[in-house]
């Protein structure tokens, strides 16, 4: 007798119309599916490469009327080149040990979390999240995740970005760091540590979320070259040309 797997179908939903978080006056929507099961971690490569992002147990895409500010964005491992102030950047940093660690909130880390909130994000959601809420962001997770943490020479945590695996890369989900270190662009060596952490791993890409030209806060993604774009569903590099728009 012949046995047949019956898989699950996968639905998405649309969100209802939200401000948007990176320009003003405009509306966001996003298209959302749930990741469970044992083809998780599949599905989610699948739709990383098509431009998703993962939240807790949810992938999602912006798909806002009349807008398609929000742009993919990936570097390109094997053929990045630093720039001047992100070699700087590297060797100002040389100082910090990193350790991959799992998906497991800590209290150091929600205190760190707290800190940049208030500094950098005050008026945003995630300013208000309590211990809860942050344990939910790093281990509602149904893929392989971790949190990279950088420490100081004296063992003080100074920053982390959670971090998820793909088959074909790393995708940064979410960083933060001490905000009175500000001058040591802790955001910018998270992700230089991610592309060498990929290529230890022989892995292509560091997935970097969304690319959003006009948006100040957003558009530094940018800066690491070479680096691909996905637009009209393929993944093709990043150009000069793309650079020539104004920010907000």
């Amino acid at each position: 007798m012949l046995h047949r797997t019956t898989r699950r179908p996968q639905f998405f939903y649309t969100t209802a119309p939200m401000p948007c978080p990176y320009l003003a006056g405009r509306t966001e929507r996003k298209v959302v599916t749930e990741l469970t099961g044992t083809e998780s971690e599949a599905l989610h490569d699948r739709l990383s490469r098509a431009g998703f992002r993962r939240s807790h147990n949810i992938a999602y895409s912006p798909v806002c009327p009349g807008c398609q500010a929000c742009i993919p964005i990936r570097i390109a491992c094997d053929r990045f080149q630093p720039d001047r102030t992100q070699r700087r950047v590297a060797r100002d940093n040389a100082d910090l040990t990193a350790q991959e660690t799992s998906a497991r909130a800590t209290a150091e880390q929600f205190n760190l979390f707290q800190r940049y909130q208030q500094a950098r994000h005050n008026d945003g959601d995630m300013a208000s999240m309590g211990f809860y809420d942050y344990r939910a962001m790093i281990e509602d997770t149904p893929i392989t995740t971790h949190v990279v943490e950088f420490r100081d020479p004296d063992g003080r945590l100074v920053a982390a970005c959670l971090t998820d695996r793909l088959s074909d890369g790393l995708s940064a989900v979410y960083s933060f760091y001490d905000p009175e270190m500000e001058r040591r662009s802790l955001g910018t060596y998270a992700v230089l540590w991610l592309v060498q952490r990929a290529m230890q791993l022989d892995l292509p890409f560091v997935y970097l979320g969304y690319w959003v030209p006009q948006s100040r806060k957003m558009a530094y993604k940018a800066r690491f070259r070479p680096s691909e774009i996905l637009t009209g569903g393929h993944w093709r590099e990043l150009l000069a040309t793309d650079l020539a728009q104004p920010t907000e």
